[in-house]
Order: C-alpha cells, then structure tokens, then sequence
C-alpha cells in the first residue's frame, strides 16, 4: 500500500472557512469590563461551550494554564500560539448536511509574540501534503485514530480530532501549540452577525454557482450566512484555487480587524459578550483554552497590537499533481521569525486579493505652520522580517480588495 493511502482514502467536499473564531476567542477581552457583565458572562458563556478536547501536554507545563484573577485579569504572559480549525461535517446545522466526514478544511496558526508587540496568523492550504504523526482515536470527534504517514493536512481532523490535526501542525512548524478550538457554519454566520457585518472590498466581479456568491465591484458590508459564503467562494475567486481562496479570506480577516479597532465593538461590553456567546456556542474548545478568564487574558495580550504589525501569511508550497509540497526553505525563513518573536512583512497580495487605489489625500492647508513642540524620541521599534516571495499575504492595515472572476472565466 503506497504512503499516500495509508489511512484510507477520503471523499472529498466542500470546504468551509473559520475564521471569525478567532474573533470570539480574542473579543472576550470586553468580559472583564465591568464585574457585572463578567460575572453574567461566567456563567452564561462557559455553559454554552461544547466539550472540551485535551491536548498532548506543552513540555514544561501542566497542560492547564493557572486560573487568572477575576475580574482583573490581566494579559496572558508570555507569547501565545493557538491553532483553529474549521470543520465541514456540517453538525453546526442540519440545513447544511452532514456529510459524514470530519475533514479540516480551514486551518489556521494564530502566534502573539512573547512581549506582546506583533502577531503572525499563518494559514495552511488544505491540499497540502503533510507528515501526519500517529494518532489516538477520539470516539467524541468520530475520529477512528491513524497509524500515521503522508496525507493532506485536513484528513488530520479525520483520523485524530483536534489533538490530532494539532500535533500535525506542530511536527509541521517545530512550534508548541497549547490552545486549540474548531468551529462549525453555524459559528461564522452567528459571529458575523454579533460584530454587525464587515466592509470588504470587491475589485473585480465575483460569480460563483457553487456558494451562490454573486458580487459587484465596489464595498460589501457582509454579515450572516453572507459572510459565511463570502469566506468558502473558491470558484469566484481569480485563479480558482484554494491558495486564492486563503488571500481572499485575509481580506475579510483584514477588514475585520480594522472593524474591530475602529468601531465600539472593543468598548461595547453588550456587543463582545453576543460575540464571546456566539463562540462558546458554536466551537469546541481544547480544555486548556475552556476558561473565560484564559480567553480575555489572550485577548488582552492581542488588543493592542498595531494593526501594522498584525500579519496575515499564507504557508509556502509549491505545486505537484496531486496537491501541494512544502516549501520547506521558505517555510523555515517564517517560521525561524515566528519563534524569535519577529514580526514579519508578506512578500506581497496572493492571488485572491489586490491592494486597494490609495485614497484621494486633501492637498495641505496653507496656514501658518505650527510652532514645533518638544516630544520625547519614541521607543525604539524592531525591523519587521521581509518574507521570501513565496509567502504572500497582508497586515491588518493594508487595504486589499478580492480579486473575483465571472462564470464565463471558469
């Protein structure tokens, strides 16, 4: 039986993105607002949280951070790295099917750096061809465990659960990763729905048949089931592929952030405990990450981070016939600068996006200029890591544009 078969092959189907879960997760920071709402949000929001799955324990720890104080909980010490999966088995909703399948379609690495001054969100194609290690069965997930070998890193979740598709990632990148949730469709379209929808940009026309998305050049504020079909579009997405589809995601992950950061969503205790409720609800948690003080502590660590220093990258592959390999040289650049706590700058858009046309800046007033006011030098700031050309992607301050195509280009 060759290496690629070992696990038993899998029928393939639709993919489904999770993206806005690591908006519920982050958001919790509003919880610890004010003693009333956090106390309402313990025992409101901890109740809706599926159960939980453990993970192989970080070396050096117990598994299980140490409570936090309540309700000051501070900032997590120390960097974070924190893995979320999308799964498209379709349980979240009946109206979405079960397929009988558990396969990770969307897998995304979310690492803050250890002070607090950058964070990297890494996502993983889902035909990429990875060393999957063995793993145990998780009767709770319909995962029958694997005897392991070389397959597409969304089987992972197939065979193992999320401990497994962790463990996978993390053979993967040489990174410990001690927090790890999954989400389901019903997750996205009820967090979308709790932020109030998202503007994104739509540069050239998006038509796909197969999620229904239809839409014009110009702004979209999406939300709901929207949202959710905006996030899967592959066939109305530049070259089709699911490498475009990943940069037409950091668009809207993009979009998202800045929504996050201008508008009251991060002073708005009603508003984050509908979204931190939304993702309870809708995710399973690892059990070191089903404590709602953990999730502000995280949250705190990433509310200030310059949205300039927020980066969304894509992992570099490269393409063989069946799939994608890694590209392991490249791959090590990123990852040599995620584990020195370096933030990193993509080598450009990926093919699902664009940069947006700079907006019209009003000439200078003509006015006297001001008299010059002493201020003290600001603190010195690292030099962000150029990445090699094949790790494409965005900062959250970039404004980037979906780079569509019609049917008749399919």
């Amino acid at each position: 039986m060759s290496e690629l078969t070992r696990h038993g092959r899998l029928r393939r189907s639709r993919p489904i993105p999770t993206l806005l879960g690591l908006v519920g997760i982050v958001a919790a920071v509003v919880l610890v607002s004010g003693t009333s709402v956090l106390a309402i949000a313990l025992g409101s929001v901890t109740t809706s949280v599926k159960p939980t799955i453990d993970l192989d324990p970080v070396a050096g720890s117990t598994g299980t951070p140490s409570p936090l104080p309540i309700p000051d909980v501070g900032a997590i010490p120390g960097g974070v790295n924190l893995l979320l999966v999308g799964s498209d088995s379709g349980q979240g909703d009946p109206a979405y099917g079960d397929r009988g399948e558990h396969l990770g379609d969307v897998t995304i690495l979310l690492h803050i750096a250890n002070d607090h001054s950058n964070a990297t969100v890494v996502s993983f194609p889902r035909d990429l061809f990875v060393r999957i290690p063995e793993c145990d069965a998780s009767p709770s997930e319909d995962a029958p465990g694997s005897d392991g070998g070389k397959d597409k890193i969304n089987t992972a979740l197939s065979y193992g659960g999320l401990n497994c598709t962790v463990r996978t990632v993390s053979k993967l990148t040489g990174l410990e990763i001690p927090y790890a949730a999954t989400i389901e469709f019903n997750g996205v379209v009820a967090m979308s729905n709790a932020v109030g929808g998202v503007p994104v940009c739509v540069a050239e026309k998006i038509e796909d048949e197969y999620t229904g998305t239809y839409l014009d050049p110009g702004m979209h504020t999406l939300q709901g089931v929207d949202a959710l079909q905006f996030l899967r579009t592959r066939h109305g997405i530049a070259t089709g592929s699911d490498t475009a589809r990943i940069s037409n995601q950091q668009v809207f992950l993009a979009a998202l952030a800045r929504t996050m950061k201008s508008d009251d969503t991060l002073t708005n205790p009603i508003k984050l405990y509908s979204l931190a409720k939304a993702a309870a609800a809708n995710m399973t948690l690892s059990t070191s990450l089903n404590n709602i003080v953990v999730m502000v502590s995280i949250a705190k660590a990433l509310k200030d981070i310059p949205l300039d220093r927020v980066s969304f990258v894509q992992y570099p592959t490269y393409t063989v016939e069946t799939g994608l390999e890694p590209n392991t040289d490249d791959a090590d650049v990123l990852m040599q600068a995620i584990a020195a706590d370096q933030a990193v700058v993509p080598a450009g858009v990926g093919q699902g996006s664009q940069q947006a046309d700079p907006a019209p800046v009003a000439p200078p007033a003509t006015d006297a200029a001001p008299q010059p006011i002493a201020t003290a030098p600001p603190a010195p700031v690292s030099t962000p890591v150029a990445l090699p050309d094949s790790i494409t992607g965005q900062t959250a301050a970039d404004q980037t544009c979906s780079a569509g195509r019609t049917l008749d280009n399919q």
